[in-house]
Parts: structure tokens; sequence; C-alpha cells
């Protein structure tokens, strides 16, 4: 492929020694772009790949002076490997971990009472983010607000009395010889960096950086006086920060450039794109490859159908099974499996083996934990999923699935297509509009829908641009009868 403009300037600026943030749109070809960069020059590289999975791929396609790795291999290599034998251990309420830390009894601060188990969740949560961050120290501001208490005054007294039980808790965790805290992949990715550790290369390549923790983009800056950095990603697909992740493209110190043509779809899609990019107010636009006639229509036997929630997916799973289709689960149903049948083993009344719920004694103490635990917000969907259709349904369900390259069809969430793509495309039901805004006083009548945020908007895109050839809007169809989506008139023929 003869390389555009926007990739010969990327090549140009890179052997020119520039320190580089490349916005890369949906199916620019960044890969290729980063693969053309590392090929330009003699020198040794490291690409730092977001997954597992990415970083294999990358290792097959770059020239062998580039090492592909994700930053917790990394991290583990140096530090992580001595906490080894503390990684998946068994889960337990947060509550449990609180009163092994000391935290047994409650406080009042105010006219509210703080449960010893809100005390202990605030401890964890403290904990992540401290993870999450750039700070040396564990301190105040680590530590979350909660409802209720959210003057200065009332966070101080829980400040208080929560911080020395998070440096506590740290302290646990920063023991390679045992704790009571569950040690996590982040934590050894944190005490890395604690180390300011210095990556061995003349230049580093961050793939997906528009999802890159403040941990992880101190750590890449750091090696600026010895080796030079591009950063590339997509700022529209910043969809982790509920998990700590933030956009670091934009106030990068070098060189910014774009790559706004994709060679996955054509005109009429990139349009599409362009109505979610422009809500997000992304700092790119997408041109559509001419050549390509990706077309905005149903699809009634799609290769993909793309979910906004687990809950979701497994839903269409059921849906598709029941339709006769042969069915592919991204990510695969082996979790799935085991997880459903220790959920059938713990609502027959027997104790489950499996490490995520062998510590619950019944299904109701998990459904509480799963509800009201932040700790356990992960398990919720499951949780109402084996509710709604017990346990046996959703074992019969995983019984069926295909491997993805024997299915007719393959149902995943948005945020595990991400970086994939099909040739036709069904965005599914529960992408739902924004909830009408309030009446006005005196006359009963609602003033419209309320605006989409950036954060839905940025999933949405990322869900429209995997189609190739044709893309169902499907749960996305309202967006043209939304103020929000009408383009302005210099972005409707891009």
């Amino acid at each position: 492929m003869i390389p555009t403009d926007e990739q010969t300037a990327a090549v140009d600026a890179f052997r020119a020694g520039h320190h580089l943030a490349l916005q890369a749109g949906s199916g620019t070809g960044k890969t290729r772009t980063l693969i053309l960069l590392a090929s330009s020059t003699p020198r040794r590289g490291r690409y730092l790949a977001f997954n597992k999975d990415i970083a294999r791929d990358a290792a097959t396609r770059f020239p062998s002076t580039v090492a592909c790795k994700t930053a917790h291999a990394l991290a583990f290599a140096t530090v992580g490997h001595r906490y080894a034998r503390r990684l998946n251990s068994a889960r337990q309420p947060g509550w449990k971990t609180g009163r092994a830390l000391g935290i047994t009894q409650g406080i009042r601060i105010g006219d509210r009472a703080v449960t010893h188990k809100a005390l202990s969740d605030t401890v964890l949560r403290t904990v992540a983010c401290y993870c999450h961050s750039a700070d040396r120290a564990l301190d105040r501001h680590h530590i979350p607000r909660l409802r209720g208490l959210d003057t200065p005054a009332l966070h101080a007294q829980l400040a208080s009395v929560v911080l020395p039980f998070a440096r506590r808790a740290w302290a646990d965790i920063s023991d390679p010889d045992g704790g009571v805290v569950r040690f996590e992949h982040d934590h050894y990715l944190k005490l890395w960096a604690l180390t300011e550790p210095r990556i061995d290369a003349d230049f580093l390549l961050l793939d997906e950086a528009q999802d890159t923790n403040p941990v992880l983009e101190q750590v890449f800056t750091a090696q600026r006086d010895h080796a030079q950095l591009v950063m590339v990603g997509d700022s529209a697909q910043a969809i982790y920060g509920w998990r700590g992740a933030r956009d670091v493209m934009t106030g990068f110190d070098g060189q910014h450039l774009s790559l706004s043509r994709s060679f996955r779809f054509g005109p009429r899609l990139a349009e599409e794109a362009n109505r979610w990019l422009e809500i997000a107010r992304a700092p790119i636009r997408l041109t559509g490859t001419t050549s390509i006639p990706t077309e905005i229509a149903p699809v009634h036997e799609p290769d993909a159908v793309l979910c906004r929630t687990n809950v979701g997916a497994v839903t269409q799973v059921m849906k598709y099974l029941a339709a006769g289709h042969h069915v592919s689960l991204a990510g695969g149903g082996g979790s799935l499996r085991t997880l459903a049948i220790a959920a059938r083993d713990l609502t027959a009344g027997r104790r489950p083996w499996h490490p995520e719920l062998l510590l619950f004694p019944n299904w109701g103490e998990l459904q509480d934990y799963a509800e009201h635990d932040p700790a356990g917000a992960d398990l919720k969907p499951f949780v109402d999923l084996i509710d709604q259709h017990g346990p046996e349904a959703l074992l019969h369900a995983v019984d069926r699935l295909s491997p993805e390259a024997d299915a007719d069809v393959t149902i995943s969430t948005a945020h595990r297509a991400k970086g994939r793509e099909w040739a036709t495309v069904l965005i599914a039901g529960d992408f739902e509009p924004p909830k009408p805004s309030r009446q006005q006083p005196g006359n009963g009548q609602s003033s419209g829908p309320c605006p989409i945020s950036d954060s839905e908007a940025r999933l949405a895109y990322v869900a429209v641009t995997r189609a190739r050839d044709r893309l169902d809007l499907g749960g996305l169809s309202w967006i043209h009868d939304h103020p929000d989506g009408h383009l302005p008139p210099d972005r409707e023929d891009q």
C-alpha cells in the first residue's frame, strides 16, 4: 500500500527525531503507520501494547528491532514476579478485608452514619485511585468523596479516619510474602512505577494512548531524555475512564499529527462516525475511502451484533441460539461457564469451588455483595443474568457457543469490539437514547431530549466504526432524531 500524505508526514517527523502524538481515527492504519516508522530506522525500539493479544499480534508484524510488550509485562518481569503467589487469590467482600485491616466498627460524621462496610470500601477505592495516579505517596486527595459528606469539613473528617487504614492497606500490598488485601495486577504496575524504571530503547511507541493511566503516562514520559517518544491513539475512543484511564494525547509535549483517512469504510459511514465525533468534541474528523461503498441499511443476518452491556450481549446470544444460528461470544464463554457452574452450586446451597465465589455462603449474600459493594460491581451483570434466566439456561447457552471461525454471528460488547472489524454489523437495542429533560414549569411540556454525554458518544463512535460493508444502526437509529445528531453543513459531505 502506498503511504498517504499523512503517513509520509509522520515518517518524516519521526526520522527528524521529534516526539510525536498521532491522532489516528478508526481504520486509518495506525499500526501500519507505526510499522512504517519503526522500519525507517535501524534503531532499537519498544512497542507498548494495550493488552497481550495486541502485543502478540504486533510481534509478528513489526521488524525484529522492536520488542512488543504490555506495560504490565515489563512491570511483572522487573517487580511483579516477586508477588506471583499473591496474584489470583480468592475474592472476598470489602468489609472482610477492612476487618482484617482493623476496621471493626462504623463512625459518625455530622449527621451521617458511616458503616464499617462503607469505610472498608472507601479504603480500597482510595488504594485503587492511588495506583492509577502518578503520585509517589498515598495522601488525602486519593480518598473518594462520599455522597452526603461533600463539604471540605466533612470530607476532612472522613479522610482523617480513612487515610491511616489506606496506608496500612498499601503496606500490606507491598509485602511480597503475603497479606490480607487481594493483590491485583495494577498493584505491581504501581510498585514498578515507583522504582522510576528506565526502559532500555532508542524509541518508544505507546499504542492506545487515549486509554493510558497517569501511572503509565508518568513512566512513558520519564523516558524522554534518552528515548524518542511516539504516542498513537484516538481521543474519541477513550472509553475506559471508569477504570482510571485518561486521554494523555491532547496535552502531550511534542509534534501533533493526524491520520484521518479510513481504509475500513467508505464516505457514508465516515459521515455517520463524524456525527459522534462532533458530539464528543473530538480533535479529528474522518474521511472514508471512496472505493469502498459502505452502506447504512438494515442487516438481517449480521456478522456481528454489538451491545452496550454484558447482559445485553448474553441476551443476544440466547436470542440467536434460539433462532438456530451458530453463535460466538467475543472473549469466549469459558469464564462464564465456570461462574455459571459455581452459581448453580451456590443457588442449590452448596459451597462453590470457584475462587471468585467460594467465600459466599449463599446466593443471597452474593446478591447483596454485587448490589451494594463496589468491589463486586463487576459481578452484578452476571448475578442479574442468573436471577433472570437461571444457571442451567446460561450453561446450556454457553455449551452451544461456537468458535468464531465456525460461527455465523459474533456477539460482542462495544468495549470488546474495540480494535475489531466485520463486514456487516448490527447495533443492538440496549444503546438507549438520553432520558427526556424535565418538564418546563407551568406548561407541563418537556424541553426536549437531554444532551448526549461525551462518554456515550465515544462508545457509540467505537460501535458504528466496526463495519466495512454495511452497518445497521439499530439501537442507535435515534441519533438522527436527536438535536445533537445534526452535522454542521461543512461536515455533511465529508
